[in-house]
């Protein structure tokens, strides 16, 4: 284990992790005991960024905080339990049987797979209001498209690697699309705005 803590800017510490499970610890240690003066916990594939407001939580006493954080926080084991975003999926996704057929199982077993699983948004990113899920019995991993599509629309459910997402807007996208979901995924007018927040626990279900 070797967690790296380094400045960034004024108001923000850096913590580099050895992987992803030791992310989603130390946020998850991180959120449990969160101090005044924290303003945002960033978690990303192999760093968590600590942002906080310096008048109430100088640098130097965050770092001291997050270093007992990164010796408690343990790299696997029980995360504790958060809230769950059921997402409805209309299961007819363009790349849905090409991906069952390199996966080596039927399109209703991926189905199966996908909805039974519990994801957990690990971190954001790419666009406002997406989120990496992962999941911990996940067993697939799903190369991405060799050419990348340039048109992926506004709520497409898709795999890339060992993660699951939702596009949240229309964008260009290299993942495979294996569904569709009228979920809202960003609203600039709510609090949070993203549905997928990092540390949430997500379902999917199939729509009527």
């Amino acid at each position: 284990m070797n967690r790296r803590l380094l400045p960034s800017g004024e108001a923000a510490v850096l913590v580099e992790c050895d992987g992803l499970d030791e992310v989603l610890a130390l946020h998850d240690a991180l959120a449990a005991d969160r101090l005044p003066g924290v303003v945002e916990l960033v978690p990303a594939a192999r760093t968590v960024l600590v942002g906080v407001d310096t008048d109430v939580l100088p640098l130097e006493s965050a770092m001291t905080w997050i270093r007992r954080a990164t010796l408690a926080a343990p790299v696997t084991g029980e995360r504790e339990a958060a809230d769950v975003a059921t997402i409805p999926v209309v299961y007819d996704g363009d790349d849905l049987a090409a991906t069952a057929h390199l996966l080596d199982i039927s399109t209703e077993a991926l189905v199966d797979a996908h909805r039974s699983a519990e994801w957990r948004v690990a971190f954001a990113g790419f666009a406002p209001g997406f989120g990496y899920l992962v999941c911990d019995d996940w067993p697939y991993e799903v190369p991405r498209l060799d050419a990348p599509r340039t048109r992926v629309p506004a709520g497409a459910v898709a795999l890339a690697g060992a993660f699951a997402g939702v596009y949240p807007r229309q964008s260009p996208g290299g993942w495979r699309l294996i569904g569709r979901t009228d979920a809202v995924l960003w609203d600039a007018q709510s609090d949070p705005p993203a549905l997928l927040v990092p540390g949430r626990r997500v379902r999917f279900e199939a729509a009527d």
